[in-house]
């Protein structure tokens, strides 16, 4: 099969189109002939090294989220068909771990993450596990299936698991036009909840607009003083933040009393500083969301399946791409997912 492999650390020229075999289904396994992948952050990260994932080894074929159709199973599969249309979840532990055995295998220390640290989705075929491979139903297309596994799973435990969006509350969600907070503003619209998008230009703040968005706020608006003006000075009940350093400060500010700060990512920076006598005295509750379950994953597709909800995809590219691949994945200003067609 074709695949695209990477076999340096560096820029594009670290990867390239290679012939390798067909992956063979293992006992549990399907192979599932890829109709589109997503590309994510991480496959950048990792491209340029070092590896973030340990385990991650060379040579490796990334690509995260992926949707195709079942070629093959093995002999042990019960519960996929060839033929079947599915998506897969891509995390996958050792299965007999205190965190596996508790539904948690996301924090299993033996973690492997198909195009992560183990062959991916950037290649005609891919092998996985039966159970990570879930159907997709004929009124949703395989390429907006494609476009949801990592960013909407991570919004749905972040918005739902961790911070327990209700009806009711104010959120305000920062990078609004991110593949994550695009699924985050429409499941916290879906919640009931009031939602205040944060983003860096008119047009990323119109697309948040378009998703359901209440307030429209920019990097350089003075964020607090805006949500408080909207919420009657009461501030908002839960911050949604996977920037970082830059937005840590504005996300802590417009909290109400007892509010809540989900953090799950760090693009802007690691380090941030902050007064613990404002984080107790408000009585503020800083959360990390890391990784989501099993259970998060098919609470998602379930609901995002049941219709209302809905992907944004930017371009389209194919394994032979790969200048215009990356210089999409870099860009600041792509609103929605970037999929790769083996």
């Amino acid at each position: 099969m074709r695949a695209l492999v990477q076999t340096a650390f560096g820029g594009p020229e670290a990867v390239s189109v290679q012939r390798v075999a067909d992956p063979e289904p293992g006992p549990l396994d399907v192979v599932v002939q890829v109709r589109a992948c997503a590309l994510n952050r991480l496959d950048l990260l990792q491209r340029r090294g070092p590896g973030v994932l340990p385990g991650f080894s060379l040579p490796h074929i990334a690509g995260m989220d992926i949707a195709g159709h079942v070629v093959a199973a093995g002999p042990a599969v019960t519960t996929a068909r060839v033929g079947d249309r599915v998506v897969i979840d891509p995390t996958l532990g050792c299965g007999s771990c205190p965190h596996c055995r508790a539904g948690d295998r996301g924090h299993c220390a033996d973690l492997r993450v198909v195009g992560g640290n183990r062959p991916g989705g950037f290649a005609e075929f891919v092998a996985v596990p039966a159970h990570l491979a879930h159907p997709v139903p004929e009124h949703v297309d395989l390429d907006e299936a494609a476009a949801l596994p990592t960013p909407w799973s991570t919004a749905w435990h972040a918005t739902y698991a961790v911070g327990q969006v209700a009806a009711g509350d104010c959120v305000v969600i920062q990078a609004a036009a991110s593949s994550v907070s695009i699924a985050a503003i429409q499941l916290a619209k879906r919640a009931g909840a009031q939602v205040v998008a944060v983003a860096g230009s008119a047009e990323k703040l119109a697309t948040a607009a378009a998703l359901g968005a209440d307030l429209l706020l920019r990097n350089d608006d003075p964020v607090a003083d805006a949500v408080r003006d909207h919420t009657g000075g009461r501030g908002a009940d839960v911050a949604l933040d996977h920037v970082g350093a830059a937005t840590w400060p504005h996300s802590l500010a417009c909290l109400r009393i007892g509010g809540r700060l989900v953090m799950f990512g760090n693009t802007s920076g690691d380090r941030v500083s902050l007064s613990l006598a404002d984080v107790y005295h408000r009585g503020l509750r800083l959360l990390g969301a890391g990784a989501y379950t099993p259970d998060d994953f098919t609470g998602m597709l379930d609901a995002y399946f049941a219709g209302g909800l809905r992907t944004l995809r930017a371009a389209e590219c194919g394994l032979d791409d790969l200048h215009t691949t990356f210089g999409l994945e870099r860009s600041r200003e792509l609103v929605g997912r970037v999929l790769v067609r083996p």
